[in-house]
């Protein structure tokens, strides 16, 4: 096990967050809200899906009072890729102009938000600002409208986080845009516009929350990175005490209602609390940040064959992104346990509060895992949603390209360490 000891260790970390509005009726003061940052012209962006409930449309009624002339975009793709960001950043631009943009939806919604956002204020291309090696990795020179975030589902965290998540077809490959200028200006967390969220997307949303969390509970630590200058330092900044305090309160959370929002959607108690968990892992990984299982979900939601998950729109391929993470998860944290023992131990029993001693301390995390995951039904594998042997070289291509996340690993990661991930986890149990 690679041993991190920088000549020069970090003494410095980073934390930031967006303006926090929490509770049922939240949704309903977002006109007064943007008034008091003297919005007049407000773009509205949400999915065909959801401008369906109404939802985002009485958001934007509900700011004529403040003087405020609102304008919805409801063609937000469900897992967005470069093409449909492109034509959404076409449609507010030929539009325009905004002074403030309000996201209503899921993940997908507020990261088109920010990609909008980001390509009316500044020059160039969206292939610019992609992550390296799959694009330019440029960071954005001017600053971006005001970004308000209203998740409707309860997972991605987006509305905490510095990174817009796209699908770039031509390479089948899963990446992201990171900036903290991507960081939305609040985050509106109304927990009674999720109750109408099915299972399925309970299920495989949640696991996202969950592994935000565990993630960057388990990342390497800020002092194991060579110290930097301002301008270098990014805002994965490696697990520090402010992202463990967020990370072990949304674990805590899910302990107790995950289970329940899946089984019973209308539980109002438990849509609260992973409401709250989804925000506060969010605060926790956006500055932590996330290592292998988000790695290894790129390539395997990019490079998606014929799987259609329950309770998503049937019309063509996917793997719901938490899903996609949660698929190697188990066999992530064996590979990582030895780097951070007790952190993983920890997470288990914050998890599974009622567990006694393991037999096998390696094997606690992964059985808390796989345990949920049966229990919600996710997929036993990648080799449940299509993958096989064979394809394993192509995934393992697609992670040693997220670099980003990579590096936050606790421990050094090879290719051939991603591929045994892989293949261990063609089935789980």
């Amino acid at each position: 096990m690679a041993v991190y000891q920088p000549a020069h260790p970090e003494s410095v970390f980073t934390y930031g967050a967006p303006q926090l509005k929490f509770g049922a009726g939240a949704a309903d003061e977002i006109g007064y809200d943007l008034s008091r940052i003297g919005a007049t012209r407000v773009l509205v962006v949400t999915d065909p899906g959801l401008a369906a409930t109404g939802t985002p449309r009485r958001v934007a009624d509900q700011m004529a009072a403040f003087g405020i002339e609102a304008h919805v975009f409801d063609e937000v793709h469900v897992e967005p890729t470069d093409e449909s960001l492109e034509l959404a950043v076409g449609w507010a631009r030929e539009n325009g102009p905004w002074d403030a943009i309000v996201a209503v939806g899921g993940g997908s919604s507020i990261d088109s938000a920010k990609a909008i956002d980001l390509m009316i204020t500044n020059p160039g291309e969206l292939m610019d600002y992609v992550n390296r090696p799959v694009g330019g990795g440029q960071d954005p020179a001017e600053p971006l409208h005001p970004l308000i975030a209203v998740p409707t589902t309860t997972g991605t965290g987006s509305e905490s986080t510095t990174i817009c998540v796209l699908d770039v077809l031509s390479l089948k490959v899963k990446t992201g845009i990171s900036s903290p200028r991507l960081r939305p200006t609040m985050a509106v967390i109304d927990p009674s516009l999720t109750l109408t969220q099915p299972p399925g997307v309970t299920a495989a949303s949640g696991m996202d929350i969950l592994c935000h969390a565990l993630e960057s509970y388990t990342a390497r630590g800020y002092t194991t990175f060579e110290r930097k200058r301002p301008e270098q330092r990014v805002p994965y900044c490696g697990a520090n005490p402010i992202s463990d305090m967020w990370s072990e309160k949304a674990l805590s959370l899910l302990a107790t209602s995950f289970r329940t929002a899946v089984r019973d959607g209308a539980d109002t108690d438990a849509r609260g609390a992973m409401a709250l968990a989804a925000t506060f892992a969010g605060m926790g990984f956006g500055n932590a940040g996330v290592h292998i299982p988000h790695a290894n979900a790129y390539p395997i939601a990019g490079r998606v064959k014929d799987f259609h998950p329950k309770d998503y729109p049937p019309d063509e391929p996917m793997v719901p992104h938490g899903m996609s993470v949660a698929l190697t998860a188990p066999e992530a944290f064996r590979f990582t346990f030895d780097a951070a023992p007790e952190r993983h131990l920890r997470a288990a029993r914050l998890l599974d509060p009622r567990a006694g001693e393991p037999d096998d301390a390696a094997e606690f995390l992964p059985a808390v895992l796989t345990a949920l995951m049966r229990d919600i039904d996710i997929p036993n594998g990648i080799g449940a949603v299509g993958y096989g042997e064979g394809d394993i070289p192509d995934l393992v291509d697609g992670t040693m390209k997220q670099q980003r996340l990579l590096a936050t690993a606790p421990k050094d990661v090879s290719e051939d360490d991603v591929a045994g991930i892989f293949r261990r986890s063609i089935s789980l149990w």
